[in-house]
């Protein structure tokens, strides 16, 4: 299983789907639930700036999903998206227990993980930065 090309496609499956969860609730927040919904629901849970925080959180879910999912500025992007759910897991989580079904602590805390874990082990090679890095060498 130590091999590069069963590394890469992992990483690639792993980044895929992370940045997909992360565009879908970005999507969500922005068109579905709505703007005016979030920057309620956020300034109920006391997050600072709610409106801010609301717009903040949406372009930056879709935007950092989108480059998870092609691989563009990897690291960064997976831990400023931590940040962001490390945020999510204080303000909104925290207190309300550890399951998801519960709004408690689980979801957030394996998204943070699985962010730190591209942090630590990068894109891959089956990525933008993968094939940028290439073409530098």
């Amino acid at each position: 299983m130590n091999r590069p090309a069963v590394r890469d496609a992992a990483l690639l499956i792993f980044r895929a789907v992370l940045g997909v969860i992360f565009v879908a609730h970005g999507v969500d927040k922005m068109f579905f639930s709505g703007m005016d919904e979030i920057t309620g629901q956020f300034s109920a849970l006391g997050v600072p700036q709610p409106h801010t925080s609301a717009y903040l959180a949406a372009f930056a879910e879709m935007l950092g999903g989108a480059a998870l999912v092609v691989g563009l500025l990897t690291t960064f992007v997976a831990g400023a998206l931590a940040l962001l759910m490390a945020c999510a897991l204080y303000f909104v989580h925290m207190g309300n227990g550890l399951f998801a079904a519960d709004g408690g602590v689980e979801y957030p805390l394996v998204l943070i993980v699985s962010l730190l874990m591209i942090v630590v082990f990068g894109s891959g090679r089956a990525s933008v930065d993968g094939v940028l890095s290439r073409a530098d060498a």
